[in-house]
């Protein structure tokens, strides 16, 4: 079982950049694929960004293609999301997730996800 915490959330001004943090516990971080989600007051929550338990596949959203990036340090147990010019239409709390696998897969779905954060507020406010 595992753990995930959510940091680096807050407000910032349109075009700005974010950098989120999610820490894991446990000792098998590295045999976790991890995505990132995100949720807007009064709408369902949506993929973001996914990457598979070495950080060599990763897939994105198309609203933030080219303008986030996921990775992770697996001697961290960390995954992180940056975020670069950021819109207002990016404003919500941001979830990470996770599910074993040690298989090289993403997961785009959050139905396949096994374990979530308490989730980020990220305001882009001008």
């Amino acid at each position: 079982q595992v753990q995930l915490v959510e940091s680096g959330g807050g407000l910032v001004r349109p075009g700005g950049s974010l950098r989120l943090s999610c820490a894991a516990s446990g000792r098998t971080f590295s045999s976790y694929a991890m995505g990132w989600f995100r949720q807007a007051p009064g709408k369902e929550r949506e993929f973001v960004a996914a990457i598979n338990w070495n950080g060599g596949s990763t897939y994105y959203a198309e609203s933030v293609k080219g303008r986030f990036t996921i990775s992770r340090d697996n001697a961290k147990n960390t995954v992180y999301l940056q975020m670069n010019s950021l819109k207002a239409e990016d404003t919500a709390v941001y979830y990470c997730a996770g599910k074993i696998d040690s298989g090289g897969r993403y997961y785009r779905s959050r139905m396949w996800y096994d374990y979530w954060g308490q989730g980020t507020q990220v305001t882009v406010s001008s």
